[in-house]
């Protein structure tokens, strides 16, 4: 990563099945730990991310 100066979204474009794997490790885990609605909060986010990775695919906004 050559660039400093990248942006949130455009860091997030490029790691974003990272980002999308790590939150459903995190959500994995809080429901080991019994927490479904904390795990449900996660995949929520990842959802919407993943939405919106599409909907850009796409051209839409």
């Amino acid at each position: 990563m050559g660039d400093d100066n990248q942006s949130v979204a455009a860091l997030a474009q490029l790691y974003l099945g990272n980002i999308l794997y790590a939150l459903e490790l995190a959500a994995l885990g809080l429901d080991e730990h019994n927490k479904p609605a904390d795990a449900a909060f996660y995949r929520g986010i990842a959802r919407k991310l993943a939405e919106a990775r599409g909907r850009a695919a796409k051209g839409e906004t």
